[in-house]
């Protein structure tokens, strides 16, 4: 049963999007299992890009099954008008398949988010205020509205009125806040979106397992990465579900002897949005280079990333953590002007050194990263083809990121396109 899952290994923005949508090319079926609309996967097909936000990847290849699991949370208008957008660039977006099970993202969600982070002030965690965490608190509590409610008007308006019941409680007496309406929620849910919704639903599970069945190859690809997962991230500045490899056994419905490959994506440095510990954070000059040569802004959000040097005891912690075989390696092109690289091979904790991150926050939030230097290439990797040799220079740093992890890298991104790749030999 060949399942695959891409899995960010980062804080991510690695570029899941671009492997994911290399490895579609032999794929049948690709499935979303987690996240929601704040963590988008840009894609360039021959100069077009396309900001996908919860739209499997493999939309864009015509023989292709996309699904989105039971594990993501859907807004329907968000969905909708994406699907809008992409028909509108000749994609033919009939195929796609939603899980009945998959959760709503509601009016209330979007409200509580925004109120949320505005009271916890400084202590903010830095959402994206697109209403994903409570949707999935809500899920947790057993209070939530999931897609197929949808299809069933009575039992819809009997789960709002329940959750307006104390949403509007906690909105007025806690936020200040004007209650929401449930008659205004039903006419755009049941009235607006229900219709084109409703012939996209379908039972995702069977799918996955009919194709697993009969021999297809099925892709499994996860928003976020592995240190913003909700367990296993460097909480509380994490996501609200588990974009790990074990996250998409989960949201997609599978066990997990159904994946027989889990790959890693991983950037040639490192980014994170929003708060939370980052120990090769990199400041001033340098730093706002790679925000300038790697476009380090959110998809979605257009919010700055911060960036650092490539950290190879994260990276050591996720191929723990996702039972990684491989490690794609993206944007080492953005690297090409600087004469040295560094790579952190460790953390110093007073006269401590560690080769794994540390369990206890604190002591993450206080360690200093520990360096290795290597010489830079000082040439423009963009113009390399698929059977280019990377430089020597380029050559020994992606050889010494792949002794610090653990594991090979089998694929260097050298650009935003789908030709920008260099495959290397096993």
């Amino acid at each position: 049963m060949p399942a695959t899952v891409v899995v960010g290994t980062q804080w991510g923005d690695e570029g899941k999007g671009k492997v994911t949508d290399l490895l579609a090319g032999s794929m049948d079926v690709v499935v979303r299992y987690q996240g929601g609309h704040n963590a988008g996967h840009t894609v360039v097909v021959g100069g077009d890009s396309f900001a996908l936000q919860l739209v499997p990847s493999g939309i864009l290849y015509p023989h292709i099954t996309p699904v989105i699991g039971n594990g993501v949370v859907v807004e329907p208008g968000v969905l909708l008008a994406e699907l809008d957008a992409l028909a509108a660039r000749g994609v033919d977006t009939s195929r796609l398949i939603v899980s009945g099970n998959a959760h709503l993202i509601m009016p209330y969600h979007l409200e509580l988010d925004r109120v949320t982070e505005r009271y916890l002030g400084k202590a903010s965690l830095g959402t994206t205020k697109r209403g994903i965490g409570p949707a999935y608190a809500d899920k947790a509590a057993r209070v939530g509205l999931r897609v197929q409610d949808l299809a069933d008007p009575k039992i819809f308006r009997q789960k709002l009125d329940v959750a307006l019941k104390e949403k509007n409680a906690v909105l007025a007496k806690v936020y200040n806040r004007l209650p929401l309406r449930a008659e205004d929620i039903c006419a755009q849910y049941l009235e607006e979106y229900a219709p084109r919704l409703l012939p996209m639903v379908g039972d995702a599970v069977a799918v996955v397992h009919d194709a697993l069945a009969s021999g297809r190859q099925v892709l499994l690809e996860g928003a976020q990465a592995t240190f913003l997962d909700l367990d296993h991230g460097t909480y509380p500045f994490v996501t609200s579900s588990n974009p790990t490899a074990g996250g998409a056994c989960v949201g997609a419905g599978i066990g997990p002897r159904a994946v027989d490959r889990v790959l890693g994506v991983a950037k040639a440095y490192v980014t994170r949005v929003g708060a939370g510990p980052m120990p090769t954070e990199l400041h001033g000059e340098l730093g706002d280079l790679l925000v300038d040569r790697g476009r380090e802004y959110g998809t979605n959000t257009g919010r700055k990333r911060r960036c650092g040097w490539f950290d190879a005891v994260l990276l050591r912690q996720a191929v723990r953590l996702n039972g990684l075989d491989e490690v794609a390696l993206t944007k080492l092109d953005v690297l090409d002007t600087l004469e040295t690289v560094k790579v952190c091979v460790a953390y110093r904790d007073g006269d401590e050194l560690l080769r794994q991150p540390p369990y206890h926050q604190s002591v993450l939030h206080r360690v200093s990263p520990v360096y290795e230097e290597l010489p830079g290439w000082r040439c423009e990797l963009g113009r390399l083809g698929p059977g280019d040799p990377l430089p020597p220079e380029a050559q020994q740093y992606v050889a010494f990121l792949a002794e610090q992890i653990g594991v090979p890298i089998r694929l260097v991104g050298t650009g935003p396109g789908r030709d920008q790749v260099v495959r290397l030999a096993a």
